[in-house]
């Protein structure tokens, strides 16, 4: 079916704003993060039911996001990061409050 989508896709020229099959470079920070999530969670551990993975898959999402620093982050968590875009939000010229 998706083979058939595909080529009517193709035949109708229009362009995709998905991933096409075989051509994982096409999201890059998708790929990035699939490969680290297999190497990191799911090939370390072997779940014997689905409460299981859904604990162990949840604690690594949380150490991915509020504990691991990230290099393409400056070395902040995402959470840090997060924070970080908060704050220019709130004071974008990064201009210091007065109290008078």
């Amino acid at each position: 079916m998706s083979t058939q989508l595909l080529q009517w896709a193709v035949s109708e020229q229009l362009e995709t704003v998905l991933i096409e099959p075989g051509k994982p470079w096409q999201n890059g920070t998708n790929e990035s993060f699939n490969g680290k999530f297999r190497d990191e969670c799911l090939s370390m551990e072997w779940f014997r039911n689905r409460l299981e993975a859904r604990i162990i898959i949840d604690d690594w999402r949380r150490h991915y996001n509020e504990i691991r620093p990230h290099s393409s982050l400056n070395y902040l968590t995402p959470r840090q990061f997060v924070g970080t875009l908060s704050n220019q939000l709130t004071n974008p010229a990064g201009i210091s409050s007065c109290h008078w």
